[in-house]
């Protein structure tokens, strides 16, 4: 499934609290390792091993009140959430963390 941006709050709250992992990549378009790493994270968006969970970003810029919520701090931040609660998070554009992340979410 392609990685869908999250537009509102709500849509992010009715999203970290359902019962499918999902994890958020939170980029700004004036970041470049967000450039660097998006490919990445849309291709393992693609991967059937991880069908069961979500992909979505949010643009810190345009959603600044999901930003506040979570605590980012940082550009690109993944952070994947599992039934309402923040699981883990990667900070920066480094893929293996990422991926690790993304098959932790797999096996929830």
């Amino acid at each position: 499934m392609p990685v869908q941006e999250i537009t509102s709050f709500q849509q992010f709250q009715d999203l970290i609290n359902g019962d499918k992992p999902v994890v958020i990549d939170f980029w700004a378009t004036w970041c470049g390792p967000c450039r660097m790493i998006s490919p990445v994270f849309e291709a393992l968006s693609e991967l059937a091993e991880f069908a069961n969970v979500g992909f979505y970003k949010v643009d810190v810029d345009a959603q600044e009140q999901i930003s506040q919520e979570v605590g980012i701090r940082a550009m690109p931040t993944f952070a994947l959430f599992h039934k309402g609660a923040k699981i883990d998070e990667v900070v920066g554009a480094d893929r293996n963390k990422l991926q690790s992340v993304i098959q932790s979410a797999a096996s929830l």
